[in-house]
């Protein structure tokens, strides 16, 4: 199931005809409850279905009954359009659910029973529903895998077009940030052992699932506030319409029932009220889209308000996989001896680095025949790591950790070497000093290229006035150079986990919001603290727990894509409001001078619209009120189109379009109908 591959219409026939009957559906009280603006007017629409009863049962005092007839089908046309809006958008997500439930099959698994500690080839065919968190499942090329979980053993090739549409297959391993396998995905080559990391019904296309059909979504900060002051203008524009029955009393206006629904439900804020669900469902599917899981709307939301991005060096900036480029042996050592250290300090070494090491020095490392070795894993703590055996300590690793072992043990750090690792560093280089026993051998280059065009994507975020920060363990020389020559506006070098965590908690105590985007279990603490925390799809399953979004196509910079979807949802939601209230200019010279004017004919001044008669001008406005909710749709779906040309300049085009247009539109709008329903009456 390709999600932004696929390019859905706005208006497929199929999801349609779905929204349409839940139109209807959506007329329950305590569904339309929750809308108060929309609520309102379906009060609205129930009273004039009242006074239509009222007058076929002989009522003289309320007009026509053909005139209410039309005020009701038209009040009630705009409940529907409104309960539409909601609807194509929660379609759009369902259909997208009902791709995704085919993928998610009970497929066969291939479960390893333990024995007594130990987990064995014991095996044994079983439903992906048995399944528990903890098990251990086998997956050979050809089959598919069952459940979310963690390779603990072996590497594949796995094709995850099921989930992010993209035909190339991808590489996952153990050992790694590349650890994560997810459900429904195939293996195509290989074998790996997999330990599950969800309970069934928790998995990540279940919670896709029900994220797209909208089941989580909650109303954000945002939407609640602005819901909140729709809801006040409401009010306040009731107070208005019932304190206008003692001025027409005492102006001798007989004013109906039908003018004074008429005259609230056009001067309430309905176009916005009718589209902010759609809008906020929307901006969550443009997220979907965009191959990114939000675990809220808020998330969404909340990127658009980002002020610090964090962003990894490696995979990110760069493009990765740093390879190994040369062997500078210190003065005295042997080069032979060098390499033969350099590659069994990274026999264990799962890294694209420590397999280029390997590489390079075009050996393997089981030649060297080395009895009951002892690997050194790479830790944040240490920055290094390496081999024990026999009576011999190799290590490898960051510069000023490996000087700090030699000096320790009473060793100097070579000046050639010290100012290998200067020139390294300053060319954007990374260098590795090799140690054997803690006496320094030499020094390892590894290479790394930044992404073209990642420049010119940095100035679009400073545009947005957001301030970039590289986060990288090279030491602050190599930190510095890539910085500079990307184009971030600060960096973080020789960072720990807690270093990331501090920074976050820096900015945020001075009132900025903060994104940030990892994939191992060593990045889960700041992204749990970030405001925006995007993890990779194929990172660890800590990762993906920590973070509010979930990228996946893997792709680092999908962040500037997320910032740039948060902005739009915003822009949407203001530019859509800004259109509404504009909107109502035009309906109050429509409709007050037309309940007015014949008892004061000094209002003649303010029908500047030149409206046919009272009851043409009532019906073009709620007319005008009903159409422009379904023609607006389209927009709250797609959403505004963002541009990065700063706060100062949006709101000055946003004000002109959205502001000015919302005022002139009606007039024309009005306009043109009078002399349609002119016709009629």
């Amino acid at each position: 199931m390709s999600i932004h591959k696929k390019n859905t219409k706005l208006f497929e026939g199929s999801l349609v005809s779905q929204a349409l009957k839940q139109s209807f559906v959506k007329l329950k009280p305590a569904v339309m409850l929750k809308n108060p603006v929309m609520f309102t007017v379906y009060i609205g629409t129930i009273i004039m279905l009242g006074v239509c009863i009222w007058i076929a049962a002989g009522e003289t005092s309320q007009g026509s009954l053909a005139y209410n007839l039309i005020i009701f089908g038209v009040l009630f046309i705009t409940v529907l359009f409104a309960n539409f809006a909601e609807a194509i958008a929660e379609a759009r997500g369902k259909a997208q659910a009902n791709s995704l439930r085919k993928t998610r099959e009970d497929t066969p698994a291939k479960k390893i029973f333990p024995v007594g500690e130990m987990y064995v080839n014991e095996m044994k065919i079983v439903p992906s529903s048995e399944l528990r968190k903890g098990d251990h499942f086998l997956c050979e090329a050809g089959d598919m895998i069952p459940m979310d979980g963690e390779i603990i053993k072996g590497i594949a090739t796995i094709d995850e077009s099921a989930i992010t549409g993209e035909s190339a297959p991808v590489i996952r391993e153990s050992g790694g940030d590349k650890s994560s396998v997810t459900g429904g995905t195939k293996v195509l080559s290989d074998k790996i052992e997999v330990r599950v990391t969800t309970e069934p019904g928790e998995s990540f296309l279940d919670k896709m699932i029900a994220l797209v059909e909208g089941a989580s979504r909650q109303k954000t900060p945002n939407e609640i506030a602005l819901t909140i002051l729709l809801a006040s203008f409401t009010i306040i524009f009731l107070i208005v319409c019932v304190t206008l029955k003692p001025f027409a009393d005492y102006a001798n206006t007989p004013i109906t029932i039908g003018a004074f629904v008429s005259l609230y439900v056009c001067l309430i804020p309905t176009t916005i009220g009718g589209l902010l669900s759609a809008i906020g469902i929307a901006g969550m599917d443009r997220a979907l889209r965009a191959n990114v899981i939000t675990k809220s709307g808020k998330a969404v939301e909340t990127a658009g308000d980002i002020d610090v991005l964090l962003l990894d060096k490696t995979g990110t900036i760069t493009i990765g996989n740093r390879k190994a480029t040369n062997f500078y042996p210190a003065d005295g050592v042997d080069e032979k001896h060098f390499i033969k250290c350099t590659v069994l300090s990274s026999m264990a070494d799962e890294t694209p680095e420590g397999k280029s090491i390997i590489e390079l020095a075009g050996i393997n490392p089981l030649s060297y025949e080395i009895q009951n070795p002892r690997f050194i894993k790479f830790t944040a703590e240490t920055r290094n790591s390496g081999i024990d055996y026999e009576q011999i300590k190799i290590r490898k690793g960051a510069s000023d950790a490996i000087r700090n072992l030699a000096e320790k043990a009473g060793n100097i750090f070579p000046a050639e070497t010290a100012e290998r690792v200067k020139l390294i560093s300053s060319n954007g280089g990374t260098p590795l000093v090799v140690a054997e026993n803690d006496k320094i051998l030499g020094v390892i280059e590894l290479q790394d290229i930044i992404k073209p065009g990642i420049s010119e994507r940095f100035e679009r975020l400073r545009k947005m006035g957001i301030k970039t920060v590289m986060v990288t363990g090279d030491n602050p020389l190599t930190a510095k150079f890539i910085a500079e020559k990307a184009g971030v506006d600060d960096f973080i070098a020789e960072a720990k986990p807690e270093d990331k965590m501090n920074y976050i908690k820096k900015e945020q105590s001075e009132g900025r919001l903060v994104a940030m985007m990892g994939d191992g279990t060593n990045d889960a603490p700041a992204l749990a603290q970030a405001d925006v925390g995007v993890a990779m799809n194929s990172g660890t399953a800590a990762a993906k727990e920590a973070g509010n979004m979930v990228d996946l196509d893997n792709d680092p910079t999908k962040l500037i894509e997320i910032v740039e979807i948060g902005k739009q949802l915003l822009m949407t939601r203001g530019t859509l409001t800004t259109f509404s209230i504009a909107n109502d200019v035009a309906k109050y010279f429509a409709i007050v001078p037309a309940l007015f004017i014949t008892s004061i004919p000094a209002l003649q001044a303010l029908n500047i619209m030149q409206l046919h008669s009272p009851e043409s001008a009532i019906l073009s406005a709620v007319i005008f009120n009903a159409i422009i909710i379904p023609m607006l749709i389209p927009l709250a779906l797609k959403g505004v189109a963002y541009k990065p040309i700063g706060a100062v300049a949006l709101l000055r085009r946003n004000l002109i379009i959205y502001g000015l247009g919302g005022i002139i539109v009606p007039f024309i709008g009005i306009k043109l109908l009078d002399l349609v329903v002119a016709l009629f009456i």
